[in-house]
């Protein structure tokens, strides 16, 4: 489990593909301390276990379908990424229950800056906009986010980035037409699976 609150901004530093998967090499000189092989990191979002340890650099496996359903799939040698360690329970829980399981991925329309803080449109998949809602949690590339808005017209959803996110993640890189990690608040799904499950025993 995960809270959203970006440890570090790491870097892809290589990138090897084979027929089902893919490894990932990572370099997180700050974090690399507090990381063994083994252990759960969220990389944009998507819950990755690292298998190596070598200098300030993870390795992690990528399977084929992760590829195929995360923004993932779009990262070159030289991205940015954003990373978190798993949460620990003796630690204050900022951020919202995150699990690292990437629920679709979301279109950018637009970063606008302002004057205190900056504008970040994105348009999600019609079959998540239903677990949005405004003022509510949202996950984005593995950051927690609370909506500012959300258009039921085109599922538009807009959330406010302070100067500190804009620094210490990567969605200060995106442009119109990349894609983001989409992970919507877990407690909405159960909801829902609760209230169907209910009509169907009646």
């Amino acid at each position: 489990m995960f809270t959203g609150l970006i440890s570090e901004l790491g870097n892809i530093t290589a990138i090897s593909k084979g027929e089902a998967s893919a490894v990932f090499t990572i370099d997180a000189p700050r974090l690399i301390a507090e990381i063994k092989a083994g252990d759960s990191v969220a990389v944009n979002g998507v819950c990755l276990t690292a298998t190596s340890v070598l200098g300030t650099e993870f390795t992690a496996d990528v399977m084929v379908q992760t590829l195929a359903l995360t923004s993932l799939a779009q990262a070159k040698v030289g991205s940015p990424v954003n990373l978190e360690l798993a949460a620990q329970l003796n630690a204050r829980m900022g951020g919202h229950i995150v699990q690292g399981h990437v629920d679709g991925v979301a279109r950018v329309i637009a970063l606008t800056p302002g004057e205190k803080w900056a504008q970040f449109d994105i348009e999600v998949p019609e079959n998540l906009a239903r677990y949005i809602v405004n003022q509510g949690s949202i996950c984005l590339d593995g950051i927690s986010l609370t909506v500012g808005q959300i258009s039921d017209a085109n599922n538009v959803v807009t959330v406010w980035l302070i100067p500190e996110t804009l620094e210490h993640t990567n969605l200060n890189t995106k442009n119109p037409g990349d894609l983001v990690n989409v992970e919507v608040d877990v407690l909405a799904k159960y909801v829902e699976r609760l209230l169907s499950k209910g009509k169907s025993d009646e």
